[in-house]
């Protein structure tokens, strides 16, 4: 089934920006985040499709590739652009090498260094930590270099010996009519090494499975699609090769009071109906405590108040964004009965001055009424 384009994935513009796409991607993976929809396997593909469509697009090489290439540019499988290890001019010179006889490098020389696995690890994270930054210790189930032998696959005493087949090239050369063509070695695949008694430990393989405790420091500001690179720190590759690099993925929960949108907040206050006619002073929660904030005469709800400064302070740096807070008049509920009577008892004291009292009730039947006017006539 061909892939979706990665910018219809994340639904925004071809010529987004950083921000727009960070924002999309965090909308995403909020939506669909598995631990969000345990049973829903289309939620995880959903998932799965929006992290890779930001993997691609937040990275500008990446980016290029697929601006010009499509997903040919940026899928492994397709001899693509992938993690960052090459260029395009490094496929094509390795396509046209073995075939004339260059192998990815001139000379004839042996392949280039391998490399291990790069591996993700989605951290959750509150808002409270997010914002102020914290060191968190993770556990990462992976491949790491064979004590026994230091990862060289070889049985403790002895070492790797020289491949007799390709003469410690890591390639051989056949010829084809009039062409020679140089291909990766069938006896060591490349290595120019072949291991004749190979580590019990591992056999052979130069790693094992295991568990690595690792401490990661998450700096102040990060969102839901930041990403830390943790170099060396992915999977090892065997002998002859380095480790991958390990990439912690953030996912910032929800809040129960607050809402992020990049280095602001939002949040809703419910406030009385006496408050709201009368004015009066609230207690704001903020991120780093209560701060007050004064109720004019007349508020009406959906009012929003803007706290400068005590939003987010920028991963990268600059100016601290804002909390915004929107008042919600809330209407009493399971009311007695005398308080009822002095409900009807007010409103009939305000009967005869609807009109200065509630303005915008007044204007909203005057246009209601127009319109009734206009249908019959």
């Amino acid at each position: 089934m061909s892939k979706r384009d990665y910018y219809e994935v994340l639904g925004v513009a071809k010529g987004a920006d950083d921000q727009e796409l960070k924002k999309a991607y965090r909308k995403l993976a909020m939506k669909y985040h598995p631990d969000r929809n345990p049973d829903s396997e289309t939620a995880e593909e959903s998932f799965k499709e929006a992290k890779e469509a930001y993997e691609v697009l937040a990275d500008s090489q990446k980016r290029q590739a697929y601006d010009q290439y499509g997903h040919a540019g940026v899928d492994q499988t397709q001899g693509g652009f992938h993690g960052g290890e090459g260029s395009f001019s490094d496929i094509f010179g390795d396509v046209f090498g073995d075939i004339f006889g260059g192998g990815g490098q001139r000379g004839g020389g042996r392949q280039r260094q391998r490399r291990g696995a790069d591996l993700q690890y989605n951290l959750e994270l509150s808002l409270e930590d997010a914002v102020k930054g914290i060191k968190k210790t993770i556990k990462v189930p992976t491949y790491v270099s064979c004590d026994t032998c230091e990862g060289s696959g070889a049985k403790k005493g002895s070492s790797a010996t020289s491949c007799g087949t390709c003469k410690g090239v890591g390639q051989v050369r056949m010829q084809q009519g009039f062409f020679s063509v140089q291909q990766t070695c069938p006896s060591c695949h490349g290595q120019g090494t072949v291991i004749k008694d190979p580590c019990r430990s591992c056999s052979g393989q130069g790693r094992v499975r295991k568990e690595k405790n690792l401490s990661v420091k998450i700096p102040a500001g990060v969102d839901s699609g930041d990403r830390i690179r943790l170099t060396g720190e992915g999977e090892a590759g065997g002998p002859g090769s380095v480790p991958g690099d390990l990439y912690v993925q953030v996912v910032v929960k929800d809040h129960p009071i607050f809402d992020r949108d990049g280095d602001n907040l939002y949040c809703e206050m419910p406030i009385s109906f006496v408050t709201a006619c009368l004015g009066g002073e609230l207690e704001v929660p903020t991120l780093e405590g209560k701060v007050k904030l004064k109720i004019p005469e007349e508020t009406q709800t959906g009012r929003m108040f803007r706290l400068r400064g005590k939003g987010i302070t920028p991963m990268r740096g600059g100016m601290r964004g804002d909390l915004l807070c929107r008042l919600i008049v809330e209407t009493p509920v399971k009311l007695n009965k005398d308080q009822k009577k002095m409900l009807r008892d007010f409103e009939e004291f305000l009967e005869g001055s609807k009109k200065q009292h509630s303005p915008k009730s007044n204007n909203w039947w005057n246009g209601v009424k127009s319109f009734w006017d206009e249908m019959t006539n």
